[in-house]
């Protein structure tokens, strides 16, 4: 087994946890551009850390904005082995209220300006996304939770919307429709750029409003998201503390096979692929294109 890395992805709140030891913020560059963010490295109870501000220190980039494939690869880089997006969401559930951590299962991304994979002309690889979050990270995140007394819901819909404007009523109610659960702008493509690099991943969907489909939340302020987003973040300390306290110290298995997803997901012949995007994708794929 492999030592575990824990990665952290979202707001920049979670990372003033208490205890952390040997803190450093660092720069890890890579092929695909700027990273969103140097990265936090740091230690807690002999667990390795590493923690990413998703939208920049400050928030200073949209969802549309983030160089997802260069934050995905910079925590490859880095060593990550287990991956835990945390991020704020609305709600489609009369049950799942503002306050309600959402630990999601499967996504529909609506997303249309960004870069969704790593692959492309001249080395072509197919992953799967039946399963797009690892199981044995989500028990450990629900364990977590309840030893912290938070409340949550395990399993769920999360839909992407590209943003950075929130739902019209037509498409809330379209979305509801569907059964989704919940709704935010950032966990697509990550998902699937982390199932690329073969990052075992969860999220973490931190419902901050019941979108514009309630009669009684018609609009949604973001003056009110905040102010949720902050009785929230206290929450999300916790748990991430307890998370990694808990969190075994050798990576095991991922049931559903992210750790492995590119063993059977490259299709270009050998002497057809392009050296200089194989080059690119040392951190993401080195494991197989190196292999014999």
């Amino acid at each position: 087994m492999a030592r575990s890395v824990l990665g952290i992805i979202g707001g920049s709140g979670i990372y003033d946890l208490p205890g952390l030891e040997n803190a450093r913020w660092e720069a890890v560059s890579g092929p695909w551009g700027a990273a969103s963010d140097e990265l936090l490295f740091a230690g807690l109870d002999g667990l390795d850390l590493v923690f990413l501000p998703r939208h920049g220190r400050g928030h200073r980039l949209s969802p549309s904005d983030i160089n997802y494939r260069a934050n995905i690869d910079a925590l490859k880089r880095a060593g990550v082995t287990d991956l835990v997006s945390v991020s704020a969401c609305g709600s489609f559930r009369e049950e799942l209220a503002p306050g309600t951590f959402v630990l999601v299962d499967q996504f529909i991304d609506r997303t249309v300006k960004r870069e969704s994979s790593f692959f492309g002309a001249g080395l072509v690889a197919h992953v799967s996304m039946a399963h797009p979050v690892s199981p044995g990270l989500v028990d450990l995140i629900e364990a977590a939770a309840k030893g912290e007394g938070i409340r949550y819901a395990r399993g769920g819909t999360y839909v992407a919307m590209e943003g950075p404007q929130f739902s019209s009523l037509a498409e809330s109610l379209l979305y509801k429709s569907w059964g989704c659960d919940v709704i935010g702008m950032t966990n697509m493509p990550e998902a699937k750029l982390a199932r690329e690099a073969e990052l075992a991943y969860a999220s973490v969907a931190m419902v901050t409003d019941y979108d514009c489909w309630h009669p009684d939340h018609d609009h949604v302020v973001v003056a009110d998201i905040i102010k949720v987003l902050m009785d929230n973040a206290e929450k999300a300390q916790r748990l991430v503390t307890r998370l990694a306290r808990d969190f075994p110290r050798q990576h095991p298995p991922c049931a559903v096979g992210a750790d492995r997803a590119l063993d059977t997901a490259i299709i270009t012949a050998p002497e057809a692929r392009d050296p200089a995007l194989a080059a690119k994708l040392d951190a993401v794929a080195g494991r197989v294109l190196n292999a014999g």
